[in-house]
């Protein structure tokens, strides 16, 4: 088990939707939270919500992921203001669907620099001091059910979450010497502002077929705050897959049937490989 209690947290996507909710649940559990989003009202609002229910709030500073020279200066002031932190969780993203004739070069690549390059500036500035201040931790990414399963017209935003999948899989082993725990989250649908401004390229969502479609694919959404409380769950209990709802978890059962013998020789592969670097110059 993990304990949130005194642990320093930074949460990205946090002025609403699952980022917000996981800001609270994660104040509530008794992290010392540093929060940050693109939207700087709302990061705002989050922290009086954090500061009202009595958590402790390191700092809320308005960054964009995606620029990682803002992150690195977001990152070089959080270090000298708090010290190394114990918990980063990349919870900040958007989503665009649409099929690949229809999709803009300009889609795929707003969808990689929020989406993927954002969570790995995010990791590329955090991590490292986590790793030399020794005191283990744990990172979180944001996943979806789009990162596990081919869904329609998701080519471009499955690109990312796949993507960011493979990030946390490699993590997950390389750090696990560093005591650093790695959580993947996947997501399926959840009623937050995220799915309200869902871009779908070359329809209109004010077609009834379409509000049919995207009323279908709500009508099992789970709240911000089911989420955010399976992810500070998860973390608590130091799963890698964390699901925020039963049908996104037994549709991955079928793809997990060999999990365990894959994990113990992923395992026995990163040993070897360290022993091997081990012995470099």
């Amino acid at each position: 088990m993990t304990s949130l209690a005194g642990a320093r947290t930074l949460i990205t996507g946090a002025a609403s939707g699952i980022g917000r909710a996981t800001a609270l649940r994660a104040a509530q559990a008794g992290a010392a939270v540093f929060l940050t989003d693109l939207d700087a009202a709302g990061l705002h609002e989050t922290a009086a919500l954090v500061r009202e229910r009595g958590g402790k709030l390191l700092g809320a500073h308005p960054a964009d992921v995606s620029d990682h020279e803002a992150v690195q200066a977001m990152a070089d002031r959080a270090h000298a203001e708090h010290g190394s932190f114990d918990v980063v969780m990349n919870v900040a993203g958007i989503s665009t669907w649409g099929s690949v004739d229809r999709l803009a070069h300009e889609d795929w690549r707003r969808l990689i620099e929020i989406n993927l390059m954002g969570p790995i500036h995010v990791i590329e500035a955090f991590v490292p001091p986590m790793i030399a201040a020794g005191r283990g931790g744990h990172l979180v990414n944001v996943s979806s059910a789009a990162g596990l399963f081919g869904l329609p017209w998701h080519a471009a935003y499955s690109a990312t979450k796949f993507g960011i999948r493979g990030v946390s899989e490699v993590l997950r082993f390389d750090l696990r010497p560093h005591g650093i725990r790695v959580s993947l989250v996947c997501p399926g649908a959840v009623s937050s502002p995220l799915v309200d401004s869902v871009r779908i390229v070359g329809v209109d969502r004010a077609d009834p077929r379409v509000r049919a479609l995207t009323e279908r694919f709500t009508r099992h959404a789970v709240t911000p705050d089911q989420a955010a409380a399976a992810i500070v769950r998860g973390v608590e209990r130091n799963r890698f897959w964390v699901y925020t709802s039963r049908d996104i978890a037994w549709g991955h059962f079928a793809q997990r049937k060999f999990e365990w013998p894959y994990t113990l020789a992923m395992r026995a592969l990163n040993a070897r490989v360290r022993r091997v670097a081990d012995r470099l110059p």
